[in-house]
Formats: structure tokens, C-alpha cells, sequence
């Protein structure tokens, strides 16, 4: 049996390293994605934590707004009332 050529062993070989550093990279790439994809997640509950605040914090100052007009109008009619009732 004839032994193969040494480019064809040189050959063979490099593509054995081009591949082990391909298996690396990508499980580098891997571990990398896995982990942005934790941080995205984190963020996207932040993000949503914080709209539910603003839209808590919204309807509060609506509530506070109107509860106010009310206020007032009270203290409009209660001086209405007053005045009529000196006289």
C-alpha cells in the first residue's frame, strides 16, 4: 500500500485544526447568545416593570385630578351656600 502524499497529511491536518477552532467559535458564539439572551430577558422585565409603574403613577394623578375638580367645586358650592345662609 502506497503511503499518501505529504501534502495530502498536511492538508488533512489543518483541516482537522480548521475544524476544532470552528467546534470552539461556536460554542464560544453559543455561550455569548445564551448570555445576551439572560440580559434581554432582564431588561424586558425591567422595561415592563417600569411602564406598569408609569401607568400606576398615571391613573393616580388622573384620580388626584379629578378628586381635585371635585374639591373645588365643593368649596364653590359651599360659598354659594354660605352667602345665602347670612342673609
Amino acid at each position: 500500500m502506497k503511503t499518501p502524499p505529504e501534502a495530502y497529511l498536511i492538508f488533512r491536518e489543518e483541516l482537522a485544526k480548521v475544524k476544532l477552532e470552528k467546534e470552539k467559535l461556536k460554542a464560544e458564539y453559543e455561550a455569548k447568545s445564551s448570555k445576551m439572551n439572560v440580559e434581554l430577558e432582564i431588561l424586558k422585565e425591567q422595561i415592563r416593570a417600569q411602564q406598569d409603574m408609569m401607568q400606576r403613577t398615571a391613573d393616580y394623578a388622573i384620580k388626584l385630578e379629578s378628586e381635585l375638580q371635585a374639591l373645588i367645586s365643593q368649596i364653590g358650592n359651599d360659598k354659594i351656600k354660605l352667602k345665602d345662609s347670612l342673609h
